[in-house]
């Protein structure tokens, strides 16, 4: 089988015909995107952008001509702008697609037309660069080795709740999220209940003139928030959970026959770790839910 290659195209001598670009464009400073990347939004035959009026504003900066070539691709009409744009792809055209920021697809638009163009044959390739998750992940001075991104948590209900279980499952892991700046506060309380108060860091403006970075106890950061609210874009990095020495001397079938006992009563895996909690409470809580997951294991 031949290998699909659209690079190999592109560097032979401009922009490979009827092949999607994903092209990463900066997060705040427009001096941070790659050559390759300007080279390409200046070859493209069309340009679809979450927000034309920032592309715009970046495609002027960099002297590339945009007339008649940027059209719109954000949530409301992605799913029929998609069809258009790989109608256009199959037909020979070049297309780039941009978010307002960063890399398209991560909590933006992006990901329903590059499976779009996957199912019907469409090369896809992508122009890396910025992404404020990483920004802030590098910044926040915690573990890198391992991580995970959640994007934005579900505002309330279930939803929000089996997210939270969800982080509070991913162990060692660092978490990384985004959060809307009048929402820090509560969710960064919401974050020290389910996961105990690790050490956490916001990140607010990257690469922008007012860029900083708030590192401290989840606790800590959830007051200063609440009461002030960050202005600007914000991301969330959340040490995994730590070991501890003591809590592992427990033992741990004596304590799954504890939490089982409360599961069988009704009890929730947050009742459970406060019942339990000088057994290790953060350790408690991600072994009710564990435990929880899997159902009855023995006779009632």
């Amino acid at each position: 089988m031949a290998r699909d290659d659209p690079a190999a195209g592109e560097q032979s001598g401009g922009v490979r015909p009827g092949c999607l670009y994903v092209v990463a464009t900066p997060i705040g400073n427009l001096e941070d995107i790659t050559y390759r990347a300007v080279r390409v939004l200046r070859e493209v035959d069309l340009i679809a952008a979450e927000d034309t009026r920032r592309a715009r504003v970046l495609l002027q900066h960099y002297g590339i001509d945009a007339a008649r070539r940027v059209v719109s691709n954000f949530v409301g009409n992605e799913a029929r702008r998609g069809e258009q744009l790989v109608e256009r792809l199959l037909g020979g055209a070049s297309v780039a697609l941009i978010s307002e920021a960063g890399m398209p697809g991560i909590s933006d638009p992006g990901a329903r037309l590059v499976g779009l163009c996957l199912e019907r044959g469409v090369a896809v390739d992508v122009i890396p660069g910025p992404s404020a998750a990483l920004a802030a992940l590098v910044l926040s001075g915690l573990p890198m080795d391992t991580f995970a991104f959640f994007g934005f948590l579900p505002r309330g209900g279930q939803a929000r709740r089996r997210a939270l279980e969800a982080l509070a499952r991913q162990g060692s892991a660092t978490l990384v999220l985004y959060e809307a700046p009048g929402r820090v506060g509560a969710t960064l309380a919401d974050l020290c209940e389910a996961l105990g108060d690790r050490t956490a860091a916001v990140a607010r403006e990257l690469t922008k003139l007012h860029q900083e970075v708030a590192r401290g106890p989840l606790s800590e950061l959830a007051a200063r928030y609440r009461s002030t609210p960050p202005r600007g874009e914000v991301t969330l990095v959340v040490g995994g959970a730590a070991d501890d020495p003591e809590e592992l001397s427990i033992d741990e079938a004596a304590l799954a026959v504890e939490v089982d006992a409360r599961l069988a009563r009704g009890a929730t895996p947050r009742e459970i770790a406060a019942e339990l909690a000088a057994h290790g409470k953060r350790r408690v809580y991600q072994l009710a839910l564990a435990r929880r997951a899997q159902g009855p294991t023995r006779d009632e």
